[in-house]
Order: C-alpha cells, then sequence, then structure tokens
C-alpha cells in the first residue's frame, strides 16, 4: 500500500553535498519511522540514518557529523543532507519506512563520490 519515492542522488566530487529525499504516499497516518540504508557493490546492505515520528535518530558512526536525517510527519517525507562526501559514501541509497508490521522499500539512488 504505502508507495515509496526517492529523489536527489547523483554525481560529486569528494567533500562535496548532496540532499536525498523521500515522499511516501498510501498511509492515513503518520509512519513510525523512516530512514535510509546504504549497498555498495558486494557489500551488505547497512543503515545509515533513520528517523521516528518522536524525531530518536540512529545513525552509522562513519557518517556523524556529515550526515542530517530529517522528516516532515505532516508530508511523510524523510531528507538526507549529505556533506563532506567521501568515495566510501558510494553507494545505492535506499529509502525505509516502517508502519505497523509492515517494512517498505523505495527504488534506491545512486550515489557516486569521485575522488
Amino acid at each position: 500500500q504505502v508507495q515509496l519515492v526517492e529523489s536527489g542522488g547523483g554525481l560529486v566530487q569528494a567533500g562535496g553535498s548532496l540532499r536525498l529525499s523521500c515522499a511516501a504516499s498510501g498511509s492515513r497516518f503518520t509512519i513510525n519511522l523512516m530512514g535510509w540504508y546504504r549497498q555498495a557493490p558486494g557489500k551488505q546492505r547497512e543503515l545509515v540514518a533513520t528517523m521516528t515520528s518522536g524525531a530518536d535518530t540512529n545513525y552509522l558512526d562513519s557518517v556523524k557529523g556529515r550526515f542530517t536525517v530529517s522528516r516532515d510527519n505532516a508530508k511523510n517525507t524523510v531528507y538526507l543532507q549529505m556533506n563532506s562526501l567521501q568515495p566510501e559514501d558510494t553507494a545505492v541509497y535506499y529509502c525505509t519506512a516502517r508502519h505497523a508490521i509492515r517494512i517498505y522499500w523505495g527504488q534506491g539512488t545512486q550515489v557516486t563520490v569521485s575522488s
């Protein structure tokens, strides 16, 4: 029922910034948790940043201080501001939403950081 639409990925040089957006549709209720995972080639998917509707956050240690997750509860939209990007941040970034017993995923957006 819930669909997630991501935008904002692209190619950036090391030290640059990108802002990802993800809008959830199909829910009449505020989604409890929204956030971002990423998956690099040959690697496991890993949590990047999440935020609950109550504004509790969880970050991957390596992105703390560089990435900031935020959300608009009324719009069920989550954002990821990524600063000081490094080549190791290169991955497909997936929006995720957890609501009740269901977990939803976006289609992914490619982030490539060149040196």
